[in-house]
C-alpha cells in the first residue's frame, strides 16, 4: 500500500512540474526577465519554499523532545543543499546522457550560474564554520546569521540588476508552446498566468506531502535515527520530486532555467535556513553533519571549477552522484 501511494504521488508531482513549468515560462516571457532570474529566483524559491517548512516546522513546533526537534531542523536544514549539490545535478545528467553522451556539452548562461555557485559556497563557507563556535557563544553566532541573511538579499539584488542586460543579450525566457490553460479557452493574461502558477504549485505541494507520508511510513521500518532520516529521506522525499522541473527543462535544452532552478535554490537554503539552524540549534559538528557540510561544498566547487574552465559536460554532473554516494557510504558504514 505505501509503495502504491508513492507511485500516485509521483505521477501528480509530474503532472504538477509539467503544469508550473509551463506557467513560469510565460510568466517570465511576459514580465520580460532573463532565464537565470526566472530559475534562480522565481523556480527555486517557489518550489523551495514547501520544503523550508519542515526544519522550521521542526524547531518551532515540533514534539515534545526538544533534541528530535533539533535533530530533525538540522538535519533537513543540511540535508537539501547537499541533495541538489550532488544528486540533483547527477540525475540531470542522467537525464540526457543518451542525446548528448558522456562528453556532450551543457551550456547554461555562465555569469548567472558562476554568481549561484560563488554566492553559496561563501555562505556555506560561513555555516560550516559556525559548527566550531560554541552554542554559548550567540553573538558570534548571531553575527554569523544576521552575514547569512544580508548575502542572500545582495544577491536578489545583484540577480535582478543582471536581467536586463542578459535579455538584450538573447538571454530572455521564451516559452515554448502555448500555456495549458490557454488550450481550454481562457485568454492568455497575466491573471490566467498566475492561476496555473498557483495550480502547478499546489499539485506539487500536494504529491510532495503525500510522498513525504509514505517515506516516512517506509522510514520508520528502515529503523533510521532521526538526524540521519532528515539528512537523506526528507531532503530526497521534499526537494527532489519538485527538481523534476529541471529535468524537464534540460530535456529541452534550456539548460539556463535547468540549472538556476537547483542553484538558486541551493543559495535560498545556503543562507536563510542556515541562519535559523546556527541561532536556534546546537549546530555542532558530529560526523553526519561534518561530512555532509563538506561533501556539499566540494560538489558545488567541483562545478565551479568545470564552469571557469568553460566546458561543463555530462559526465562533470555523474561525479557529483558520485559524491552522494560517497556520503551515504561514509554516514551508513
Amino acid at each position: 500500500m505505501i509503495f502504491a501511494q508513492l507511485f500516485l504521488m509521483l505521477i501528480v508531482i509530474l503532472i504538477a512540474a509539467e503544469v508550473f513549468t509551463n506557467a513560469l515560462e510565460h510568466l517570465g516571457e511576459k514580465l520580460k526577465i532573463s532565464e537565470g532570474v526566472t530559475g534562480s529566483l522565481f523556480a527555486a524559491i517557489g518550489t523551495a519554499l514547501p520544503e523550508t517548512m519542515v526544519p522550521l516546522l521542526a524547531i518551532f513546533a515540533g514534539t515534545a523532545n526538544a533534541h528530535i526537534n533539533e535533530e530533525i531542523g538540522v538535519g533537513a536544514i543540511l540535508g537539501a543543499p547537499l541533495m541538489l549539490a550532488t544528486l540533483s545535478t547527477c540525475l540531470m545528467a542522467l537525464a540526457v546522457l543518451k542525446k548528448r553522451g558522456l562528453h556532450g556539452h551543457i551550456s547554461p548562461e555562465r555569469t548567472g550560474l558562476t554568481r549561484d555557485l560563488n554566492f553559496f559556497l561563501i555562505a556555506f563557507s560561513f555555516s560550516a564554520l559556525a559548527l566550531f563556535v560554541p552554542h554559548q557563544q550567540t553573538a558570534i553566532r548571531a553575527g554569523i546569521g544576521f552575514i547569512l541573511v544580508l548575502t542572500y538579499f545582495v544577491y536578489i539584488m545583484l540577480t535582478l540588476r543582471a536581467s536586463a542586460h542578459l535579455v538584450k543579450e538573447g538571454h530572455g525566457t521564451e516559452a515554448e508552446g502555448r500555456m495549458m490553460l490557454c488550450r481550454l479557452g481562457l485568454p492568455d493574461h497575466m491573471l490566467v498566468i498566475l492561476v496555473q502558477l498557483g495550480l502547478g504549485l499546489g499539485l506539487l505541494v500536494a504529491g510532495a506531502k503525500g510522498f513525504i507520508h509514505g517515506v516516512e511510513e517506509a522510514s520508520v521500518l528502515l529503523g533510521i535515527s532521526p538526524l540521519l532520516l532528515s539528512l537523506l529521506i526528507i531532503p530526497i522525499a521534499t526537494e527532489l520530486p519538485e527538481k523534476v522541473n529541471s529535468i524537464l527543462w534540460i530535456r529541452r535544452h534550456k539548460d539556463t532555467l535547468a540549472f538556476g532552478n537547483i542553484t538558486g535554490a541551493m543559495v535560498f537554503q545556503g543562507t536563510l535556513l542556515p541562519a535559523i539552524g546556527i541561532m536556534l540549534t546546537p549546530w555542532e559538528p558530529r560526523q553526519e553533519v561534518l561530512a555532509g557540510i563538506v561533501i556539499t561544498i566540494l560538489a558545488a566547487l567541483w562545478v565551479r571549477i568545470m564552469v571557469s574552465r568553460g566546458q561543463l559536460k555530462v559526465w562533470h554532473l555523474a561525479v557529483n552522484g558520485a559524491m552522494y554516494v560517497s556520503y551515504l557510504v561514509i554516514v551508513l558504514s
